[in-house]
């Protein structure tokens, strides 16, 4: 499994897990959670998830997902600006560590920019550093402009990743973000690297590079994410199945043939362009 190091030293899967839209139907319960542990079995554990996502409920299953294997696992959930005020941040901390079962998250990400200065923000989650509620502190959706503003508050080496949409369909970041980040040695983490909706997994480029290596397109996005280093990718997966094909994107390595025909399918941004979300 390839790994990314984050600004404080620590080692974590270049492939990970989201949970976005997960728990949300009953039905489909035990699956998710089969689904979350075989990729932990293969090597994905990052597990990413946010008190946003089914208002809780994702925590919760993830939860029990990681129940009585919480030893090598990395866990990411985020706060709601909403909830992003110093005293506000500590509590959704507080319910976040009790939804997940576990005595520390591994990163705790601002979910996007809200009302809150982002010092008080930062001192939050500084305070919860320091109490051993959390591990470290990142961000989600920030663009450069943002990021600037926020090391004016703070100090960006104590910034762990940037969460931003990230996939052949949307690669605006490849413009100033990610060589941005990349500088700064602070890691971009990839969500939807598959695309939403399925249009980017028909596209005649990932089909023919897909068929080359024998693998799927989904596969070929996830190869295509990580293929520079820097980026961490959290695909979702509903069954195990579905995980087990993830992981084995790790060992795909595409040729620049490969690159090339994405890139004439999905030509590189050359010109700044707002940051995408969804």
């Amino acid at each position: 499994m390839k790994r990314i190091t984050l600004p404080d030293g620590v080692s974590v899967p270049a492939l990970g897990q989201g949970t976005w839209m997960m728990a949300e139907r009953p039905d489909r319960r035990r699956s998710e959670i089969a689904a979350l542990q075989a990729g932990i079995d293969r090597g994905l554990t990052l597990i990413d998830t946010a008190e946003m996502y089914g208002d809780g409920a994702s925590e919760e299953l993830v939860g029990e997902a990681v129940a009585g294997r919480r030893d090598g696992l990395f866990l990411v959930t985020k706060v709601l600006p909403s909830n992003a005020s110093r005293a506000g941040t500590m509590k959704a901390c507080e319910r976040s560590l009790k939804r997940l079962r576990v005595e520390r998250i591994d990163l705790y990400l601002l979910h996007w920019r809200g009302g809150v200065p982002l010092a008080e923000t930062v001192e939050a989650f500084e305070t919860l550093r320091h109490a051993g509620k959390i591990a470290r502190w990142g961000v989600s959706n920030f663009d450069v402009d943002d990021l600037e503003e926020l090391g004016e508050a703070a100090d960006l080496g104590g910034c762990a990743v940037n969460q931003v949409l990230y996939n052949p369909e949307q690669r605006g970041i490849e413009f100033d973000l990610l060589p941005w980040q990349h500088t700064r040695r602070m890691p971009v983490m990839a969500y939807s690297p598959v695309g939403q909706g399925g249009d980017l997994l028909a596209s005649k480029a990932l089909t023919a590079v897909a068929r080359r290596h024998g693998a799927t397109p989904a596969q070929v996005a996830l190869a295509w994410a990580l293929r520079e280093g820097g980026v961490i990718a959290i695909p979702k997966a509903g069954s195990p199945e579905h995980a087990i094909e993830n992981a084995a994107a790790a060992e795909l390595t595409l040729t620049a043939q490969d690159i090339g025909e994405i890139d004439a399918a999905f030509p590189p941004p050359r010109r700044k362009r707002p940051l995408a979300m969804i």
